[in-house]
This record gives C-alpha cells, sequence and structure tokens, in this order.
C-alpha cells in the first residue's frame, strides 16, 4: 500500500483528517503490507495514537498500547495548571490518580525541575503503559490505595483525570471512546462526578497543607463540583479555556 492508496482508503471510511492520519501513519511503517495492516486498523475505528503506539501531548511523546485511554487535547489544561502550581515549590510532590499512560504527570515532570513523581491506576494494561513512560513509582490499585503510606500528608500537586462521563452519556461517545478505551476510564456514574466525590473524601488527608488538587469536569458539573469541594473542607476554585472546550476544578487544602 502507498501513501495514496492509504489516503484513498482512510477517506472511504470517514476520517476526515484522511492526509494527516495517512502520513503519520507511513512514518511509522516500515513498509507496503505494514502499512496496509495499521491503515485496517484505523479504518475499523481504532484510535490513531493505539495504532501508531503513542500520542503527542503536552509537549511530550506518551507511548501508548491498545486500550488504553489516548489523552485528550483538553487535559493539557490540567497540565498548565499544574505546571503553575508545582513551580512554586522547590521539590514538589506530584501524584497522577487515574494516570492511564501516565501522560499527564510525565508533562509535569517534563517541565518542572526536581519533581518527585508517582502515578497510580487501577487497569493493568494502563499500568504497564505507565511504566513504559515513567520507568519508576508507578503504583496499582483503586484511588489513594495504590499509593505509598509515605505520601500522606505531603502531596503538593495531586492530578485526578477521573472518568466524568454521566453513566447515561457513554452510549452517545464517539466510537473510538466507546469501544477502544475501557468503561473504567470513562464512566463517572449516575452525574458522572461519583469518583471525583471519592477523590475529594480522601484528598484532604492526603494533601500537604496548601496543597491543590486539580480534576476535569464539564460546563454541566461546575457547579455541583465546586459545592462537593467545599463540602470536603478544601476550597475551591474553577479554571476555563473556551479555545480547548476545557474546564478545571481545583481544590486547596
Amino acid at each position: 500500500m502507498t501513501e495514496d492508496e492509504a489516503i484513498r482508503r482512510l477517506r472511504a471510511a470517514g476520517c476526515v483528517f484522511a492526509e494527516d492520519e495517512a502520513a503519520v501513519l507511513t512514518g511509522v511503517a516500515a513498509g507496503g503490507p505494514e502499512l496496509a495492516a495499521l491503515v485496517e486498523r484505523r479504518c475499523a475505528g481504532e484510535p490513531l495514537e493505539q495504532v501508531v503506539g503513542f500520542a503527542d501531548f503536552g509537549g511530550v511523546r506518551v507511548r501508548l498500547r491498545p486500550g488504553v485511554f489516548v489523552p485528550r487535547l483538553r487535559s493539557e489544561l490540567l497540565v498548565e495548571v499544574a505546571v503553575e502550581e508545582a513551580g512554586r515549590h522547590p521539590a514538589p510532590l506530584v501524584v497522577d490518580l487515574c494516570c492511564g499512560s501516565g501522560a499527564l504527570g510525565l508533562a509535569v515532570r517534563e517541565k518542572v525541575s526536581g519533581v518527585c513523581l508517582h502515578v497510580a491506576d487501577l487497569d493493568p494494561a494502563a499500568v504497564a503503559c505507565a511504566e513504559e513512560n515513567l520507568g519508576e513509582n508507578v503504583h496499582r490499585g483503586d484511588l489513594f490505595d495504590a499509593l505509598p503510606a509515605e505520601l500522606t500528608g505531603r502531596i503538593d500537586v495531586l492530578l485526578a483525570n477521573v472518568p466524568y462521563v454521566a453513566t447515561r452519556h457513554i452510549p452517545f461517545l464517539p466510537a473510538e471512546a466507546r469501544d477502544h478505551e475501557p468503561r473504567t476510564a470513562l464512566d463517572g456514574g449516575d452525574d458522572g462526578l461519583t469518583v471525583f466525590r471519592a477523590v475529594l473524601a480522601g484528598a484532604g488527608t492526603w494533601l500537604a497543607p496548601g496543597g491543590l488538587l486539580l480534576s476535569e469536569v464539564t460546563e454541566a458539573q461546575v457547579e455541583a463540583a465546586i459545592a462537593a469541594v467545599a463540602g470536603n473542607g478544601l476550597t475551591p476554585a474553577v479554571v476555563t479555556d473556551d479555545d480547548r472546550d476545557a474546564r478545571v476544578i481545583t481544590a486547596r487544602r
């Protein structure tokens, strides 16, 4: 298969950015048969990033495996807020819960010197992927249960890009997400905030004095998220980026 043939095949499958995707695929394929195999995976609906094995996110290249959550452009706002906060500390302790591939933590570590980074996820495929990206301090388990006890009360920046899609909205997600990413990385319960509330319940214990929790929410969830933060004795704030349709809720101890 040639690049032109790949473009035609991708167009026929409904890929809006067929030329751009074909260029990415030809950049990683050794030859015609290998390119054809990758193109067929993409045409079957697998996310491009899982097909080629990487995503460019927040200034870093993140390795990805099939079935692992693909980092979204809007989540770069989480990284930017975390970098600003971490930069206020000489040797910040940063934790990334529900880390997936480890993309958020990796991007923060790349941008802030002296970071001590720990990441955690419940999904074994995600943990294996994060280990490839980060090399150390990768933990498997359910939220704070995964973390070493010695981090209690010491976390300066707590990234928690938790699943926040309401259960009833899962069927309406793009097929790329619905069929190729783990439901545990998407489903946030009845109103999308179930996991966020679970993180808030433990954040006061794990954050250092003045430490900051950051999470992503939809516009419709902002009011309920603010109330949940305040209800757990933390101070809420919201950062928005309309260009990326991104909203970050912060909770300061």
